[in-house]
């Protein structure tokens, strides 16, 4: 693919796409909500009819959302002032019989700030496609998954490591001053190179194996979707593929990217990590990083079994369980995983802060139900921990979240309902639970802006309910540790 053909055709592509309305909103109003779910399933019909007589807008929807085959003076007229020969010559189109259809994917997305368009290649998903090696993957789940998990606060410089498509460049740009953008791959520079002309975006792209093109470097924050998929170390597609066994690829990420940061800056990650036989896992990942120097929030937010790890991977390479070459793929990288050990496969976020301090790593699993994004509460997080460090909790005095319940679960008994547990629960965010006493539940109770510092506080209730004061002083102290970094207590 020529760089410089297809950026020559963004002006004129960003003016019909402008032109057409060829935005998200736009699109959603086209095709109704029970077309477009019906897209989302994978069912483009109802799509299809939706978009039929619908103008410009219609064509480029049936052109690149659908990937049909459509009349080239119809796509002439949608495209102008951009020539469907000229699309061909770039790459973005090609002719089949005597139509013309897309040969990238091309898609408006909002990440929050408003459409944004994006190239990639086409994914087999609706028109029959070899995946190749070097594939440039669009917006799929674990993308999204980032880009709704990233920090968005004002920052100066942003390294997003493994652009991809540059999806989360493309969202950096809104937040950072500068943003660098790097990959191993040319074709993801090309086509991260187009969608930031497409946007009128700037961005510094570098073309190099992980940190090497910026070595020496450093930066306000770090974002990476790298290719994390925990396997035998084959590389079969770039995207994917790391070349590192097991969990290998996510080690050098997290093991590494502190020393790419400013003092104070973040980085938001996804990785993948292997449970081991006789091994928490919690341990493997932590041992990744340094002793000094970084403040660490893992989030586990899923843990696969090998044999459904397996399968998906395979389906996503396009390889088929039920033939030959699909099962010897199988058991290869099965084999690998028994002799190996490993029961499951963990995936989620590594957020990291750099500090001058010793390092305070919390690796924990948020497995339920979470609809808010953890970007605004990473930093949050960062900052709990930080007050944590120079702050003595037994003299300080603290208040409960607004938010924050108390909750007393009850199961039936031989004599009628039992309670079963007390917890406490955070209403917003990441929705964080503790299970506490009754004892721990008065020592709450106890918390205003103008009450008494913990220490007092526990030695009341140690008088109150004969309890040992240095006993209980220890399990408050962790208690409320635990409650300021989830955010269900704050200082006062």
């Amino acid at each position: 693919m020529d760089r410089d053909l297809l950026l020559s055709i963004c002006p004129a592509l960003r003016t019909a796409l402008n032109r057409s309305r060829y935005d998200l909103d736009a699109v959603r109003e086209l095709l109704g909500p029970e077309a477009h779910a019906a897209y989302g399933r994978g069912e483009p019909v109802p799509a299809r009819r939706a978009a039929r007589g619908a103008g410009d807008l219609g064509l480029l929807v049936r052109l690149f959302l659908l990937q049909d085959t459509c009349p080239e003076h119809d796509v002439a007229r949608a495209l102008a002032p951009l020539s469907p020969a000229a699309a061909i010559r770039a790459g973005l189109l090609e002719r089949d019989g005597d139509g013309v259809r897309a040969a990238l994917d091309l898609r408006p997305f909002d990440a929050g700030t408003g459409t944004r368009w994006l190239l990639s290649d086409l994914d087999g998903s609706l028109r029959p496609t070899v995946t190749r090696p070097d594939h440039v993957l669009g917006v799929g789940q674990a993308s999204l998954s980032l880009l709704h998990a990233t920090p968005t606060d004002r920052v100066g410089s942003v390294l997003d490591l493994g652009t991809g498509c540059g999806v989360q460049a493309i969202r950096a740009a809104e937040y950072a001053d500068t943003v660098t953008a790097t990959d191993i791959t040319p074709r993801c520079l090309t086509l991260t190179a187009a969608g930031a002309a497409l946007n009128e975006i700037d961005l510094e792209l570098l073309e190099g194996s992980w940190f090497e093109p910026v070595a020496g470097r450093t930066f306000d924050r770090i974002v990476a979707n790298p290719p994390f998929v925990v396997s035998t170390g084959d590389v079969e597609h770039s995207y994917r593929d790391s070349g590192m066994d097991l969990d290998g690829a996510s080690k050098l990420m997290v093991s590494q990217a502190v020393r790419y940061l400013n003092p104070g800056g973040t980085a938001a990650m996804l990785a993948s990590w292997v449970h081991v036989d006789g091994e928490d896992w919690r341990v493997r990942v932590a041992s990744w990083l340094p002793a000094h120097g970084v403040d660490a929030w893992v989030v586990q937010r899923d843990v696969a079994d090998p044999a459904l790890y397996v399968g998906t991977w395979l389906r996503d390479g396009d390889a088929d369980e039920r033939d030959p070459d699909g099962a010897a793929l199988a058991e290869q990288w099965l084999d690998h995983f028994e002799r190996n050990g490993v029961e499951g496969v963990g995936f989620g976020f590594v957020y990291l802060r750099r500090t001058d301090s010793p390092s305070d790593v919390l690796a924990e699993d948020l497995r339920h139900g979470s609809t808010d994004s953890l970007g605004d509460e990473a930093i949050d997080y960062f900052r709990r921990v930080e007050w944590l460090r120079n702050h003595d909790v037994l003299g300080a005095r603290f208040t409960l979240r607004p938010d924050t319940a108390l909750e007393r679960v009850y199961l039936p008994g031989a004599e009628g309902w039992k309670e079963a547990v007390v917890r406490v629960h955070r209403g917003n965010g990441p929705g964080w639970q503790h299970e506490i006493d009754d004892l721990a539940a008065a020592l709450l109770a106890g918390f205003r802006a103008d009450g008494l510092p913990l220490e007092d506080l526990v030695t009341l209730l140690a008088a109150a309910h004969g309890e040992d004061e240095d006993a209980l002083t220890t399990h408050a102290v962790s208690l409320v540790q635990g409650l300021v970094r989830h955010g269900l207590v704050e200082p006062a």
